[in-house]
């Protein structure tokens, strides 16, 4: 998501110019493997939807927007914001592309008008069910080559991978999104 600038933080070994501690950047912690591992990771994971969404001219922000519109049906969009930290500019150009093809459907909220809430068409269901299924496919994959335990050990990583502060908002969501899919 390159529509936000996170501070820069600056590493231990930055901030005393006099330290000796070899720098993250030159591999002294001995997770440089894990990082290069994660972007590969993701290449892979979101390379199955974007050969689906490339001949449509669609991209990852259009999957992103689908993905939790249709996992929450009737999201007011400052709640998408706050999920996706992208500004409003970039959200509102996706948005109108996803409304315009028929994936999603904007709605004026019904105590307030200025409200919009966002729904997924039967179009944008069925796309969403299909990156669904091709990426659940691929982490079913990985998990079962890691035995037994391994789908615990790998929610309970990257619950952990999450800024502390955004832990319990993000569980809700994922909880809520859950009881919704089964009523």
């Amino acid at each position: 998501m390159t529509d936000i600038n996170p501070p820069l933080i600056q590493t231990a070994a930055a901030a005393d110019p006099g330290s000796t501690a070899p720098s993250p950047a030159q591999g002294g912690d001995g997770l440089v493997d894990l990082i290069e591992l994660f972007f590969f990771a993701y290449r892979d994971f979101v390379g199955d939807p974007d050969q689906i969404l490339a001949p449509i001219g669609f991209g990852r922000a259009h999957h992103r927007v689908l993905h939790f519109v249709n996992r929450n049906p009737g999201m007011r969009v400052t709640d998408l914001l706050d999920i996706l930290r992208i500004t409003k500019q970039s959200l509102g150009r996706v948005l109108r592309e996803l409304v315009d093809e028929g994936f999603v459907d904007s709605r004026a909220g019904a105590s307030d008008r200025r409200q919009r809430l966002l729904y997924p068409t039967q179009k944008g269901e069925a796309l969403a069910h299909e990156f669904i299924a091709i990426q659940s496919r691929r982490i079913a994959g990985a998990l079962e080559a890691c035995g037994p335990g391994a789908r615990a050990d790998a929610r309970r990583f990257l619950m952990a991978m999450i800024d502390p502060e955004d832990r319990a908002s993000v569980e809700r969501l994922i909880q809520r999104a859950e009881r919704n899919r089964r009523t």
